[in-house]
């Protein structure tokens, strides 16, 4: 079935910097049509200097009814919710902003249920691992909450912005006491799982976001890196025989959970449900 637009069409976007990269609008547009929804969803970049008078802007659109955060804006786009689910709440992030039928703003992060149904769609069990996570931002944020929540032993927060990785690690140890959350310069020893979290490998030419150590064949490599082409941490995880989870698989995974937020308020059915 394919969009059709009118008067009548609701717009969702998906706002970042660079913008050119993301799947999202294809994506989302479909599955809007799929589910009876007349809606698309539109790339809209916003330079860094432009944010704050853009996101008003877009927001007092009367047929806008959500929007989807990229890089860099997660952390920026909180100040423009009116209440936030719990992930966000925790982390201080989000990448989903949806306006209620009274004219507020919910915001929500999923990239962290994207990553961890990503997982288990591919059968990897997540309990008791001790993840070398790279990437404090929002992505990295949410992926280390979803982790802690499905019961990894320990995450090492590796980040050259030593402030944003101490304000994670207080949040998940606030959260989950549970879970030895530190900081780190490097991939610990011991450490069964790796998540690149970062930009790097977004770039033509970027290599690994660190220095591994050794990497043994039962290290589950994750990459949120969303690409046609297989990322250097993919290729790496190919090259020691290592399970993995992909970037597409991860967009893949929260792709129904950010479905279900935004149909909560659109006036159709819901979509139907992804398969993994």
């Amino acid at each position: 079935m394919t969009a059709r637009i009118n008067g009548a069409t609701r717009l969702y976007g998906i706002i970042g910097n660079p913008i050119a990269q993301v799947r999202s609008p294809e994506t989302f547009t479909q599955a809007y049509t799929d589910a009876g929804i007349n809606a698309v969803m539109l790339p809209i970049q916003i330079l860094p200097e432009n944010f704050e008078l853009c996101v008003k802007g877009l927001m007092a659109l009367g047929n806008l009814d959500g929007m989807t955060v990229t890089v860099p804006y997660k952390a920026r786009m909180v100040a423009f919710a009116d209440r936030l689910g719990d992930t966000a709440r925790c982390i201080g992030a989000l990448n989903a902003l949806r306006r209620e039928a009274d004219g507020s703003w919910t915001g929500e992060m999923f990239d962290g249920a994207g990553f961890i149904v990503g997982a288990q769609c591919k059968g990897h069990v997540l309990a008791k691992r001790r993840v070398a996570l790279f990437g404090a931002g929002g992505a990295g944020s949410a992926i280390a909450c979803g982790l802690v929540a499905a019961g990894v032993e320990s995450i090492a927060i590796i980040d050259p912005n030593a402030e944003r990785v101490e304000t994670l690690a207080k949040a998940l140890r606030r959260t989950f006491p549970a879970c030895d959350v530190r900081p780190a310069s490097s991939v610990p020893a011991g450490s069964n799982m790796i998540v690149n979290a970062s930009t790097v490998g977004m770039r033509p030419g970027d290599g690994l976001p660190g220095d591994f150590g050794t990497v043994t064949a039962d290290t589950l490599i994750g990459d949120v890196i969303n690409s046609d082409v297989k990322t250097p941490m993919i290729e790496l995880a190919l090259r020691h025989g290592c399970p993995y989870v992909a970037g597409k698989e991860m967009h893949a995974g929260q792709g129904e959970a950010l479905l279900a937020f935004f149909a909560a308020t659109a006036v159709a059915k819901p979509p139907a449900e992804l398969e993994c």
